[in-house]
Parts: structure tokens; sequence; C-alpha cells
């Protein structure tokens, strides 16, 4: 496919360059004026400035931790400790409002009518519930669950009961350290190939294959499974998901699923009929016209939209304070902007950090898109 031809610079292409520059140092040089006359309001009312809290002991418990800590760790591994709860959060709402938008945008073009009826009524209820209230109502219903001693017994493999949810724990050989560099590297190694590989179909085979080959190996770093079991007042073993867990992503996931299921069926409208057509001629099933031709199609065009549903769920994720999950808005916006009092560089590093991760979101969304778009015209 040929390159498009390059932008001569001209006379105005220079003026417009030298104007758009003027701009921007005169928003640095804005920025930096107001950064120094607030610092020196700060100095001159005898408050603290600075990120030397960062280095401080943090002096404080937190309830769930992703990597070891304790009260003695400073201010910054409680900001690591925050930013990894929240990008966990994030993660598993995202992949549960995934799979349920798919699952009912497709119902709601089903040619059942009780299944077309029940997904808009999936959609109609959760699209139209204040997400903090539906936070609420699901933390309450969790709270009413019943106690450790009465605890649903999920066929021995694990309990749910007011405390949460008690499920079995794999044992890794290679520690914690070495599952989280593994699984780094093996999902750049996944982007990789997606960007590499000269056709789809070229990068759907690899990828099964990698996929596959990590498969086989997180198999085989296993070396037991710990299976929660009653012991006295409560439960030993296994991993525990907390009812603020499970309310935070319960909600986020049923909430942003009905505007998911809303992108895709539009998207799947957006398809012409014929292509749907063409592909029963060829003699597919329903099942395989939607999973080879229609629904890749639509994918390309509900991109945009689906970016501004991710990024607006990882935003809807600071509601974790709600429920009591120590998330990033909680532990630095709450407890250690109340030990410090430095709001202007605790909500500077929040404010950051939610950039940062917009940017993320969209980046890779965008990045998807276009390498759809490069495949299809090929």
């Amino acid at each position: 496919m040929s390159r498009p031809p390059a932008v001569p610079i001209t006379g105005q292409r220079l003026a417009s360059l030298a104007w758009q520059g003027l701009a921007l140092a005169a928003v640095v040089a804005l920025l930096a004026m107001l950064a120094r006359n607030g610092a020196a309001n700060l100095r001159a009312s005898g408050l603290a400035s600075g990120f030397d809290f960062l280095g401080r002991a943090a002096g404080f418990d937190i309830a769930e931790t992703p990597i070891a800590y304790s009260p003695r760790d400073s201010n910054a591994k409680v900001l690591l400790v925050g930013a990894l709860n929240t990008l966990k959060v994030t993660g598993l709402a995202a992949g549960l409002a995934s799979l349920l938008g798919l699952a009912f945008g497709v119902a709601l073009r089903a040619r059942s009518a009780p299944v077309r009826i029940l997904a808009r009524g999936y959609v109609e209820l959760f699209r139209n519930i204040p997400l903090p209230v539906l936070l609420l109502v699901l933390y309450s219903l969790l709270a009413m669950a019943p106690p450790p001693r009465a605890a649903l017994d999920l066929a021995g493999l694990g309990f749910v009961s007011n405390r949460g949810l008690y499920l079995p724990r794999l044992d890794w050989r290679w520690g914690q350290g070495g599952a989280l560099a593994g699984a780094a590297l093996a999902l750049a190694a996944l982007v990789a190939i997606w960007r590499l590989a000269p056709t789809r179909r070229a990068a759907q085979v690899l990828s099964f294959g990698w996929l596959g080959f990590c498969g086989l190996g997180l198999v085989l770093s296993v070396s037991g499974l710990e299976v929660p079991r009653a012991q006295g007042f409560g439960f030993v073993g296994g991993q525990v998901v907390s009812p603020p867990l499970l309310a935070l992503v319960g909600a986020l996931g049923l909430y942003t699923g009905g505007y998911i299921a809303e992108v895709v069926r539009g998207a799947l409208a957006a398809v012409a009929p014929g292509q749907a057509e063409a592909a029963q001629a060829l003699g597919l099933s329903p099942a395989q016209t939607l999973g080879l031709i229609t629904l890749p199609q639509a994918l390309r065009v509900a991109a945009p939209p689906l970016a501004s549903q991710y990024l607006n769920l990882a935003k809807n994720a600071s509601l974790a304070i709600v429920v009591g999950y120590p998330d990033l808005v909680a532990l630095l916006g709450g407890t250690v902007l109340n030990q410090t009092g430095q709001a202007i560089e605790t909500l500077g590093l929040i404010l950051v950090f939610y950039l940062a991760l917009s940017l993320a979101i969209s980046g890779l969304i965008n990045l998807w898109a276009a390498r759809q778009a490069r495949w299809a015209a090929r």
C-alpha cells in the first residue's frame, strides 16, 4: 500500500507552527508563574509544600493490598498500593462489562422476541440507575449474605458469606514477582504479534499459539491448589474477594455493560445486511456469520464509543471510596491528605495518574482500531 504524500512546508504552515509554538510557550509561562506564586503563598502561610511527604512513613494500615505493605512503609508505597488497587478494579470491571455488553448487545438484535425483551430490560434498568445508588444497593445486598457459620458452599471449592467470596488459590513456583514479570512479558509479546503480523488471520493464529504456550507455562508453574475451608468463626486458606471489591466490580460492570450493549447493537445495525446474506449463501451458520463476518466489522465501527465507555469506567472506579475500598483516591486523597495537609500535591498526583490511565486506554483502543482498518484495506 502506497504511503500518503508528504505535506509540503510552506510559508503559511511555518507561520501556523510559529503561532502554535508561541501559544504553547505562553501557556507554559502562565503555569510556571502560577506555580511560583502558589509556592510563595504557601511559604508565607507556613504550610509545607513539595513531595517530601512521599518519603515519610505512612503510619496506617491498609485493608487490601496486592503487594506486601506495612504501616512502616512510605507514602510512596501507599501511592503504589492505591494505583494497583485502582488498576485491579478497572481491569476486572472492564472485563465484566465487556462480556455483558457483548452478550446483551447481540441479544438486542436476536430474532427471538423474549430474548430481545430480556436484553432491553437489562439495558434500560442498569443504564437508568445512578451508579452510586447501584453501588450502595449491591454492597447492602452483600452485607445481608449469611454469616460464616451458615455460608453458602460452592460445591466444595469456595464459600459465600457476608465477609466476602472465598475462592481457591493457585500456588506459583515463580513467586509473586516472577509471575508478574512473566505476565508482563507475555502481554508485551501478544501486543507485538498484533502490531507486526502482516494479516489479521496470521495475528489470530500466532496469538492462539502464543496463548496456548503461555497457558502450558502457567500449568507447569502451578505447584498446588489451596482450597478454602471453614475453621472456627471464619475460613482459612484460599483467597478472599471482599464485599467492597465485589460490589464495586459488580456495579461498574453492570452499569457500563448496559452502555456497551447499546454501542454493540448500534454497530451491528451499521453493518450492511448484504454481508450476512452473503455469508448465509456460502453456508455459514448464524453463529459463524456473527463471529466471522458481522461482529469484526461492527467492532471497528464501535471503537470510538467503546473507548469513551472504558474511559468513563476507569474514572468511575474512583467511587470506591463510597464503599470503603482502598483505591488511589481513598488512600492518597483521603488518609494521606488528612495526615499531611498537602492538598495540591496529593490531588495533583491523582490527576496525573488518571490522566495517564485515560491516555493509555484511549491509545490502546486507537491502535487496535487503526490496525483493524489497515487489515481491512489490504
